[in-house]
Order: structure tokens, then sequence, then C-alpha cells
């Protein structure tokens, strides 16, 4: 692989009266960020609200993007609403870990005034032959993808199924016991007579 440099004329130079404003504006950065740490925590309802609106705009999205069997649809929909508590969890934690600095950091690039198409670039660039498979390569392996495919299929009915299963086990289990102690003491209130 080899890395390709594009640069354009304009190269900055850092001069040495620039040295303190570059030390004042990271240290200013730094209190952005501080800042953005404590207006995460002084607002986590409302983040928390945010990541719940986005969550059920995107479950619903890639739910119906990637099954597109009705039964299997509304299933996964329910398990999705199901598991909103943890997902909250899971990114509540990811927002005050990443969040404070990725915003830092945007901003920055915003009070920069910088064109970014005039930032010097570093292209990748991979040379290598290209390789034609045979037809009886292509056929193998989309023989393959095909069988992959169908194991997924069978996969996510005997993992709905499972689920299912399991869901109905839990309410059985879960019904209110007064209602055979009930039927219980009547029985026996009409033997007593």
């Amino acid at each position: 692989m080899t890395i390709v440099t594009r640069n354009r004329l304009h190269k900055s130079v850092i001069a040495s009266e620039n040295l303190p404003h570059q030390r004042l504006a990271a240290e200013r950065m730094q209190d952005v960020k501080l800042l953005l740490q404590n207006l995460a925590n002084s607002e986590e309802a409302t983040i928390k609200l945010i990541i719940d609106c986005l969550y059920d705009i995107g479950s619903v999205n890639l739910i119906n993007q990637k099954l597109r069997l009705g039964f299997l649809n509304q299933t996964m929909k329910s398990i999705a609403k199901m598991s909103k508590p943890v997902f909250r969890i899971i990114a509540w934690h990811w927002f005050q870990k990443n969040c404070p600095q990725l915003i830092a950091n945007w901003l920055k690039i915003k009070v920069a005034f910088e064109d970014p198409t005039e930032l010097p670039q570093k292209i990748a660039v991979e040379s290598s032959e290209i390789k034609l498979y045979s037809q009886l390569e292509v056929d193998n392996m989309s023989r393959e993808i095909k069988y992959l495919r169908q194991q997924v299929r069978w996969l996510a009915g005997v993992s709905v199924a499972a689920l299912s299963a399991l869901g109905v086990t839990f309410t059985v289990l879960n019904r209110t016991p007064e209602a055979p102690l009930q039927n219980t003491q009547q029985i026996q209130s009409i033997l007593h007579r």
C-alpha cells in the first residue's frame, strides 16, 4: 500500500509568536470539554429523553429494513421495546464518555475557520492486480451465500420461536396465584355444606 500526501501550495508555518495563542486555545478547548461534560451531567434527563426518541425511531427503521416477514417484524419490535431500558443505560454511558470530546472537536473545527478542502489529505492507494474469478468459483460462492442465508433465516426462526416460548412461559408463571386459591376455597365451601 502506498500513502500519497496531497498538499496545497499554502502551508501554515507555526511562528514562535503563535505558540502562546495555541496554548491558550488548547486550554480553552479543554474548558469547553469540561463545560460540555457538566452540561451533560446537569441535563441527564433531557439527554435520556433524546436517546429514547432516537432509539424508538432507529429500532423501528432497522427492524423494518432487515426483517420483512410480518410476524417476525412485529415480534422483534416488541422485543426492541422491552430492551429499551438496557439500551438507554448503555447509550447514556457511551454519551458521557465520548460525546463531550466529539462535540468539542467538532466545535474546534468550526472556530478554526479553515476550509476542509484546503487541508492536506492523505490518500491511501492500494495497487494490486485484479484477479477475476472463474465461473465455477462464482457458482460455488453463490451456492455458499444462499446456504448461509438459509441458515440465518433458520436461526432467526428458531430464535423467535424460543423467545416466544420463553415469553409464554414467563406469562404463565407470573399469573396471579389468587385465582386457583379462590377456586379451591369455593370447592371446599360447597363440600362443607
